[in-house]
């Protein structure tokens, strides 16, 4: 028995033991992974790997572009740009801020924002009851006052009737003709007033005093108007008149050689840069702002449409003296000498459309003062990359400036 325990012990650790070896399928036994699944990872860390280059890249690179030139058969060079500065659109007469001459209640607005008006349109009526009533008043103490006048006339007559045979004293006949002359004076101021009144109520109604457009409204129906105020609180109206709008900017004093009265300008709208406008220099300001160092100058935009509207944001660009007349002859395509590069391959430059950049082989001619022609690779009006081109490449996302 004893020596049956161990054996019997032996047998039963053996029947606990786990054979490891088993379980584990053969190599010849293991799935293989289909190949679609294996293409299927391969574009997800594709994905992955092209997103992260895009967060560590970061959005469309700012550039700086100028724009080559085209000139027609028999056509003449474009000016160039001698000066640039960012300025505003303002209207030849500025606002026009409408307020009221009397106080009262706004009743009714004729008119909303964006509206045309001509001059003498109604733009605001005011609570015109007072004014009513007051000028009804005066017309009829105006009334009262005649009569009086012509009582007092009847008697006046009497009196130098009785005078005349002595059955009335001096004194007498004096007051009476006294009487007539205050009668007459109270006659005339009363008159008076009653034209202020007239003027006044004429007043409830705001009319414009020019042909414009309406900018704001700057109060609400029941609130009350009263003249003056501080900062133009007194003023319900802001309107301008477009028929003649104008670009100002700051130039630096530095710079005021490059401007003169007369001078050709280009404006273009930062919210639309494709656009640009023909103007004249038609105003400098006579005072230069001593903290800032610069001279407000106005130029005229000759041809103004619906897309400038005021306080634009756009970019002044001063142009140049003209070139002579070319002779007849095909096209004529000039590009800024900073837009070009050039490599073993030979000139290049780099063409910003649709919003990337793409790299365009350029064979050239002859200078033209701070541009060269253009004979193959450009039809002229392309945006050019100007300045540092180190880290662009083709097809790179790129961002014009404003």
């Amino acid at each position: 028995m004893a020596s049956e325990s161990p054996r019997n012990l032996r047998d039963e650790l053996a029947a606990l033991r786990i054979d490891r070896g088993t379980g584990r399928p053969k190599p010849s036994e293991r799935r293989s992974i289909p190949p679609r699944w294996i293409a299927v990872g391969a574009a997800v860390v594709a994905l992955i790997v092209a997103l992260v280059a895009w967060l560590a890249l970061g959005g469309p690179t700012p550039v700086e572009v100028a724009y080559a030139g085209r000139i027609e058969a028999g056509g003449s060079a474009p000016a160039t740009p001698v000066l640039s500065g960012s300025g505003y659109v303002v209207t030849a007469d500025k606002y026009i801020s409408i307020g009221v001459r009397i106080p009262g209640r706004i009743q009714k607005f004729f008119v909303d924002e964006s509206d045309h008006v001509k001059t003498g349109d109604p733009l605001v009526q005011l609570d015109d009851r007072d004014y009513k009533a007051a000028l009804e008043s005066q017309r009829a103490r105006l009334a009262v006052a005649k009569a009086n006048r012509d009582l007092h006339s009847i008697d006046l007559k009497r009196k130098r009737a009785l005078r005349e045979h002595n059955y009335a004293s001096q004194a007498e006949l004096d007051a009476a003709e006294t009487q007539q002359r205050v009668d007459e004076a109270q006659i005339a101021q009363l008159q008076a007033e009653i034209a202020q009144s007239e003027v006044n109520l004429d007043y409830t109604v705001l009319r414009a005093p020019a042909d414009g457009v309406i900018l704001a409204k700057l109060k609400e129906v029941g609130e009350m108007a009263v003249p003056g105020g501080f900062a133009g609180s007194g003023d319900l109206i802001r309107m301008a008149n477009l028929a003649e709008l104008r670009a100002e900017v700051d130039v630096s004093e530095a710079d005021l050689a490059r401007v003169h009265l007369g001078q050709n300008a280009l404006v273009v709208p930062d919210a639309f840069p494709d656009k640009r406008y023909v103007a004249k220099v038609v105003k400098l300001y006579p005072q230069v702002n001593r903290q800032k160092g610069t001279l407000k100058i106005e130029v005229q935009i000759l041809e103004p449409d619906a897309t400038l509207l005021p306080d634009m944001s756009v970019r002044i660009h001063f142009l140049g003296e003209e070139q002579a007349p070319q002779a007849g002859g095909p096209p004529l395509v000039l590009a800024p000498k900073n837009a070009l590069r050039s490599d073993a391959g030979g000139s290049y430059a780099w063409v910003v459309t649709n919003g990337r950049l793409r790299r365009r082989a350029l064979r050239t001619g002859a200078d033209q003062g701070d541009k060269v022609v253009v004979i193959e690779g450009l039809s002229g009006g392309e945006a050019l990359v100007i300045g540092d081109a180190s880290k662009l490449s083709d097809g790179q996302r790129v961002q014009l400036p404003k």
